[in-house]
C-alpha cells in the first residue's frame, strides 16, 4: 500500500491487531445468525511524511451508513466541551449573525446547537442519515454528503463560504485526505478560519492507546504529518492548543495560504516536542505492539481470576475503542456478561465480533456486578461520578488502557 498522504510505498508496521469487524457495526438479534465480515486491522508509517495510517480493507460508505450507531450527545462532558468551544471561537474571531459557521462532521447537533442558539447561521455536513436525522429534529440545517472539494464548491456557490469551519475528529476518518483538506481550502473565506481536534499521535504512543486503532480511522495524526498535508492542500497552520479529550487531542488553527492570522509561538514549540520525542524515526514506532500484548494479557488474567473466583464482571459504554480491545483480546460474554451504554441506538444490540449484548445502565444496580469495566477509558470519571451507585455494594470500576487499574 502506498501512503495515503503522498504516495510513497509504507514500509514501516506500527502494528497488526489480527482481524476485526468494523468497530461501530452494532447488531441486532435477528442478525446473530448471520455471519459477520472481518478484515485486517494493520497500521503503518510512511517514513516520507510521516502519516500514521490503517492499510485500506473497507470503505467509507459500508463504515458511515444509514445505521451509524454514534451519537456524540450521549456524553455530557463532550456536549461541555462543544459549548465552550463555541464560546471561545465567537469570542476569538468575533463571529456574529453576519457570519458563516459550517461544521464538518455535524453528527448529531451536539456542537452546531450552540451556534444556533447565539443566533449564528449555520450548517452541517454529515454522511451518516440516522445522525442527520437527529440534528434536522433539532432545528439545524444539514447536508447528507461526505464532504470534499466537489461538495465545498456546490456549497460555496451556495453562499456558505465560511468564516469558521469545525470539524472535531474527523480528519482521521476520511480516506482520501487530501481532497477532504482541499474542500477547506475551497470553502473557507479568504479571512476564515478552520479548526481540526484529532486525537494526537505523541499521546496515543504514550498512553499504549491502541484500542483507538480501528478501521474508521483510516489515519493516526501528528501536528508534523498534518502540518505538510495543509502546506501540500492549499492550507497553514497558525496555532495550536493541546487538549484532555479523547485521552490527549491537539486542536489545530488553519487558514488558507496567504491568510492574515499570524503563526503562533505554539505551533513550533510543538512540532520540536514531537522531534524530540522521536516522531520522525522508526524507533518511536516499535512499542506500541508489546505493550498491546501486556495489556491483552493482564485484562485476560484479571477476567479469568475474577470468573474462577465466581466474581461478576460487565463493561460500561458501547465504544469503538472497546470493540477493538474485546475483539482483540478474544472476549466473550462468558467472561464479560453485557455492556451498558446510555445511548437508546445501541441498546438491545450486540457488539460486533464478540457478540456481547448492550443493554440499558439501569441494569447495573439492579444486578450489582463486582466489577465494571469502562470500555471508553477516556470518560472514567464521568462514568464513575454517573453511576457512583457502584460503590454502594463494594462494586469497584476497572479500566485496561494504559494498565490495569481499578478505582
Amino acid at each position: 500500500m502506498n501512503c495515503r498522504g503522498c504516495g510513497t510505498e509504507l514500509k514501516l508496521p506500527l502494528i497488526d491487531l489480527g482481524t476485526a469487524p468494523a468497530s461501530n457495526a452494532y447488531l441486532r438479534a435477528e442478525q446473530l445468525t448471520q455471519a459477520e465480515q472481518w478484515v485486517p486491522l494493520k497500521v503503518e508509517v510512511c517514513e516520507h511524511c510521516w502519516l500514521v495510517q490503517t492499510n485500506d480493507y473497507t470503505q467509507a460508505d459500508s463504515l458511515f451508513d444509514a445505521d451509524y450507531a454514534y451519537f456524540s450527545s450521549y456524553s455530557s462532558s463532550w456536549l461541555a466541551h462543544a459549548e465552550r468551544y463555541v464560546g471561545e471561537m465567537v469570542e476569538r474571531f468575533g463571529l456574529n449573525h453576519d457570519s458563516r459557521v459550517v461544521e464538518i462532521a455535524a453528527n448529531d447537533g451536539y456542537l452546531l446547537q450552540y451556534v444556533a442558539a447565539r443566533g449564528i447561521p449555520c450548517l452541517g455536513v454529515e454522511p451518516t442519515r440516522s445522525t442527520a436525522d437527529v440534528a434536522r429534529a433539532r432545528g439545524l440545517e444539514i447536508r447528507e454528503v461526505f464532504f470534499g472539494k466537489a461538495s465545498a464548491t456546490q456549497l460555496r456557490e451556495e453562499g456558505w463560504a465560511a468564516d469558521l469551519m469545525a470539524a472535531n475528529n474527523v480528519l482521521a476518518h476520511v480516506p482520501d485526505i487530501n481532497d477532504f483538506l482541499s474542500g477547506f481550502a475551497t470553502l473557507l473565506k479568504t479571512d476564515g478560519v478552520a479548526t481540526f481536534e484529532f486525537p494526537q499521535l505523541l499521546a496515543l504512543m504514550a498512553g499504549h492507546q491502541f484500542d483507538t486503532l480501528y478501521h474508521e480511522h483510516y489515519s493516526y495524526l501528528s501536528l508534523t504529518a498534518v502540518n505538510t498535508l495543509c502546506q501540500r492542500n492549499g492550507l497553514h497552520v497558525f496555532d495550536v492548543s493541546e487538549l484532555p479529550t479523547h485521552g490527549g487531542s491537539l486542536r489545530v488553527f488553519v487558514q488558507r495560504q496567504g491568510g492574515h492570522h499570524e503563526v503562533q509561538p505554539s505551533v513550533d514549540r510543538k512540532l520540536e516536542e514531537e522531534r524530540a520525542a522521536g516522531v520522525l524515526t522508526r524507533p518511536f514506532y516499535a512499542t506500541l505492539a508489546p505493550a498491546a500484548e501486556r495489556i491483552k494479557h493482564a485484562l485476560l488474567a484479571f477476567l479469568l481470576k475474577a470468573r474462577a473466583e465466581g466474581k461478576r464482571v460487565v463493561g460500561y459504554g458501547a465504544a469503538a475503542k472497546g470493540n477493538t480491545l474485546l475483539n482483540y483480546a478474544g472476549i466473550k460474554p462468558d467472561l464479560l456478561a453485557w455492556v451498558a451504554d446510555a445511548s437508546p441506538h445501541k441498546q438491545d444490540k450486540y457488539l460486533p465480533g464478540s457478540r456481547i449484548p448492550v443493554v440499558d445502565p439501569s441494569r447495573i444496580a439492579a444486578e450489582k456486578p463486582d466489577y465494571v469495566l469502562v470500555l471508553p477509558w477516556n470518560l472514567l470519571q464521568e462514568v464513575s461520578q454517573q453511576q457512583a451507585v457502584v460503590h454502594e455494594w463494594g462494586g469497584r470500576f476497572v479500566i485496561a488502557v494504559p494498565e490495569l487499574t481499578f478505582l
